[in-house]
Order: structure tokens, then C-alpha cells, then sequence
């Protein structure tokens, strides 16, 4: 993910920042613990496909 890109999209819930997990191929809005999925290159931005990175949390 090149960071042109990455300083234009924002969380679509919240309108925030996000940060790219190259590992996960996520892109990850702190504010909504939400990680949304990078498939073959473009960014997934539904609320609906997103991750929930709160229910992983609770479980460590």
C-alpha cells in the first residue's frame, strides 16, 4: 500500500486515519478497533467485511 493512498482513505464508520498492517493485509482504524481487509492490492473499505479487533482483545 503506497502512502498516496493510504493518506487519502479513511475509516468510512468514523471518518479517521488508518494504519496499514502489511503482515495482516489490513488496514486498521484504532478509534472502531476495526481492521478492514486488502484483497489483490485494493482496500475493502465496507463495514460490513471489516474485522473486529476488539473481540481479540478480550480473548488474550
Amino acid at each position: 500500500m503506497d502512502k498516496k493512498t493510504l493518506n487519502i482513505l479513511v475509516c468510512p464508520k468514523c471518518q479517521s486515519a488508518l494504519e496499514y498492517d502489511k503482515n495482516a493485509e489490513e488496514l486498521i482504524c484504532q478509534n472502531d478497533q476495526l481492521a478492514f481487509p486488502v484483497r489483490d492490492g485494493i482496500p475493502v473499505m465496507l463495514v460490513e467485511e471489516a474485522r473486529s479487533l476488539a473481540n481479540n482483545k478480550a480473548e488474550q
